[in-house]
């Protein structure tokens, strides 16, 4: 198993690779100026140049800060809602479709709504974080647990379990590949969240940097941030991959 994660690791890599070696081909040939499409080099360039002043991390940190404070309230909300959906039919024909509604709803459209009623700080951009991570893991919670094997549970109420024991014993254990779906899909829209919370309104973090960009036609620093956005949900998909593995012992 391992052997086979490390080929699909190379096949990553030099998949990547052969993309960065065709983008600055076309950069080349087109001989495109760079606040069209920036070479690969004048990216980096530009990367090295930014991260240099130490102005840099500061819109990262802020950006890791509202998404990790984004989707934890998106989780605990989302796990508390989706366990009694799961165990209350009434509930669900109550709740589950105003929750698809609202979902329904553009991000880009409520997040100046967020800003306006929650004001322009940190708690709007966690609050955008979060109703965009929300309803996947909704799903995988209340998908998770109805697909437990009835007669698990019942052999469980068999001997005695209590509803806490039923919880940590029986049903998070069974559920957990179901869940750490909802997780792996929920990271990487937080971070879209946080993007979308500053591209309305902010004066930091990588979505702001990315308007800055391109209001000085500074395409360089526009790419700059995307593959830092990049970089950061793949790395929290990876982490929670990992989480996922080690669970399963693998």
């Amino acid at each position: 198993m391992g052997t086979l994660r490390r080929n699909r690791y190379l096949v990553s890599g030099a998949v990547l690779f052969l993309a960065v070696l065709l983008w600055d081909a076309v950069v080349r040939l087109a001989g495109y100026p760079d606040f069209i499409l920036p070479s690969p080099g004048s990216v980096l360039a530009r990367f090295t140049a930014y991260a240099g002043t130490g102005r840099l991390w500061p819109h990262v940190a802020m950006t890791l800060q509202e998404v990790f404070l984004g989707f934890g309230l998106a989780f605990c909300l989302a796990s508390l809602l989706g366990y009694f959906i799961a165990h209350s039919p009434f509930l669900e024909r109550a709740v589950l479709p105003l929750v698809v509604i609202f979902q329904a709803l553009p991000i880009v459209a409520l997040a100046p709504l967020v800003i306006l009623w929650f004001g322009f700080g940190l708690t709007a951009k966690i609050i955008v974080c979060s109703l965009i991570a929300f309803f996947p893991m909704l799903v995988s919670t209340v998908v998770g647990l109805r697909g437990i094997d009835r007669r698990l549970v019942e052999v469980a109420l068999i001997f005695g379990a209590d509803r806490w024991q039923m919880l940590g014993l029986v049903e998070v254990p069974l559920a957990l590949p179901v869940l750490l779906g909802g997780v792996k899909v929920g990271l990487p829209l937080a971070v879209t969240g946080a993007v979308v919370g500053e591209f309305v309104s902010a004066d930091q973090g990588l979505g702001y940097l990315i308007n800055l960009g391109r209001g000085l036609f500074d395409t360089p620093l526009m790419f700059v941030s995307l593959f830092l956005l990049a970089a950061i949900a793949l790395g929290l998909y990876g982490g929670v991959t990992l989480l996922e593995h080690a669970l399963q012992g693998e």
